[in-house]
């Protein structure tokens, strides 16, 4: 075999440092990303937080997908040899899958985002406002305020006459009860876990105590706390009905009510009536004056308690309607990132400069690496509300008419229309509206709501789902409560509004909108 030389010209795509970056910020939801912007901050002396109201860098909406500059991937030519060009990945190529970076490459920031990129070392997010106490919503008041179950047994739990081993025992239960108020772990298993599998006296006595001061828990507001299941909650509520001897309730229906928590619970969420009335041996008004009453009870009395804070939901994008219109009378709407979830951030401005001042000093090459890469943060994070935004923007002018109408006049929409429309992958359109939410309106939703598929009509246009979706609750909000609406009326009644909509599809839009079926409906 002769050896000999050739010459041979390939061309792929490398995943960058700065790339990698940006993809992973782009996916975060607001939450993450603050976390994330803490941790650089902690990490990298080089980038501060700021308030003032500063220039900002060139990397807006205009130059977020548009191809990198060879000078920005100078030093990522020794990490790609073979590369034909790579001025021209962009951020949208790389999201495809096809683009993977070197297992065993570190992570290289030397020679990007250096001071020709950014010459004035100047922060991010100028038009974001600091944020003062007084902006902070309602909701995020009464979070601040709100009491938790256990805090609510605690504090009743002092007001009991107890020895110091009660005391103990009730105080273990109360931590030991889930959100929803109920104890899931048995009195045994809570007493192993405490004396140990062998100490079986030490477990007799503590269970002893736990079953003294579970009757304690179980006296405490809110009533049906502390039950181990959810008949257990439904009696302890009878229970305390029939003890305040209300004349608005009936006593005979009560007790019914109490044989009904007695059976097999299945029953009740059947709503068999036949079946009840033979275990029960009461005639059918009273099975259902009995069912009614129950429905009436709460079935998680930690529900009150709920943590409304981790509920709480910040928009990353606001629209508001504006009071002009636009020449074909059409309502204008105005799209803008919310100031409150950009990170108002900047480059040291003395550690930068000193760096300067000493070029060639040991350690210079590691810090500015730093430097470049605290610069490189602040550009995907720019880049990031850029790229929300524009997604945003393409989304209300597809959707328009929700904005105007509501939920029925929701165009079906797929992430390859608004890929296109921007040049960008599906899979950047994907990350972009994943948890990330906007602000209108008629409410706040994920971006991802606007999205969805499209169902044939007679005329041969297409519905989009979620109008559908919308146009089935009106229908099972108007209906007759002694009658119901079937899943295959249902879907007639569509088709008589154009729509073809199969009753197995009927059945899959109703779960979704959490809507029970037409036997469980039907009023009592």
């Amino acid at each position: 075999m002769k050896p000999g030389l050739s010459l041979r010209v390939s061309q792929h795509l490398a995943l960058t440092p700065q790339l990698q970056q940006s993809i992973w910020l782009l996916q975060l939801s607001t939450l993450e990303l603050s976390q994330e912007v803490e941790h650089m901050l902690d990490d990298n002396p080089f980038l501060e937080r700021t308030t003032e109201e500063a220039e900002r860098e060139e990397f807006g909406v205009a130059q977020a997908d548009l191809p990198a500059q060879r000078d920005d991937y100078a030093d990522d030519a020794q990490h790609a040899t073979g590369s034909a060009s790579s001025d021209t990945a962009t951020s949208s190529d790389t999201e495809s899958g096809d683009v993977t970076a070197p297992a065993d490459a570190a992570p290289d920031w030397e020679g990007d985002g250096s001071a020709d990129l950014s010459p004035d070392d100047s922060e991010w997010g100028g038009e974001a406002r600091a944020r003062h106490a007084e902006d902070d919503t309602e909701a995020q008041d009464l979070a601040h305020g709100h009491e938790s179950l256990t805090d609510h047994l605690h504090r009743q739990a002092l007001s009991l006459r107890l020895g110091e081993v009660d005391r103990s025992a009730l105080r273990f239960l109360i931590e030991s009860l889930n959100e929803h108020g109920y104890l899931e772990d048995p009195l045994e298993e809570l007493a192993a876990g405490l004396a140990g599998a062998d100490a079986l006296e030490e477990q007799e006595e503590l269970v002893h105590h736990f079953t003294v001061a579970l009757r304690l828990l179980q006296s405490l507001e809110p009533v049906g706390v502390g039950a181990r299941d959810l008949a257990e909650c439904l009696t302890l509520q009878l229970r305390h009905l029939a003890a305040r001897d209300d004349a608005q309730v009936d006593a005979d229906t009560v007790q019914t009510a109490l044989r009904i928590c007695e059976q097999p619970m299945d029953l009740l969420a059947r709503r068999d009536v036949r079946r009840l009335m033979q275990a029960c041996g009461a005639s059918d008004e009273r099975i259902r004056a009995a069912m009614a009453l129950i429905a009436r009870l709460e079935p998680r009395p930690g529900r009150r308690f709920a943590d409304v804070e981790r509920n709480l939901v910040v928009p990353d994008v606001m629209v508001r309607k504006l009071a002009r219109s636009s020449g074909d009378g059409q309502p204008q709407f105005s799209v803008q990132l919310n100031p409150d979830v950009m990170p108002r951030l900047r480059v040291h401005d003395i550690y930068a400069n000193a760096l300067r001042g000493h070029k060639g000093s040991e350690g210079h090459a590691g810090l500015q690496q730093r430097l470049q890469e605290a610069r490189w943060f602040i550009k995907n994070i720019q880049q990031r509300f850029d790229t929300i935004l524009r997604v945003s923007q393409a989304i209300v002018q597809r959707q328009k008419n929700f904005f105007t109408h509501g939920e029925l006049a929701m165009r079906p929409l797929v992430l390859r229309d608004i890929a296109d429309e921007l040049g960008l992958h599906e899979s950047t359109i994907s990350r972009v509206t994943t948890a990330k939410y906007m602000s209108t309106p008629m409410g706040t939703y994920e971006l991802k709501y606007f999205f969805g598929s499209g169902l044939g009509t007679e005329t041969g246009g297409n519905a989009s789902s979620t109008a559908v979706r919308a146009l089935i609750k009106q229908f099972v909000a108007a209906e007759n409560p002694l009658k119901p609406l079937s899943d295959s009326q249902l879907a007639e009644m569509l088709k008589e509004q154009g729509i073809e909509c199969a009753r197995r599809t009927v059945a899959k839009y109703r779960d979704v909108l959490k809507i029970a079926p037409a036997n469980l409906r039907k009023s009592l």
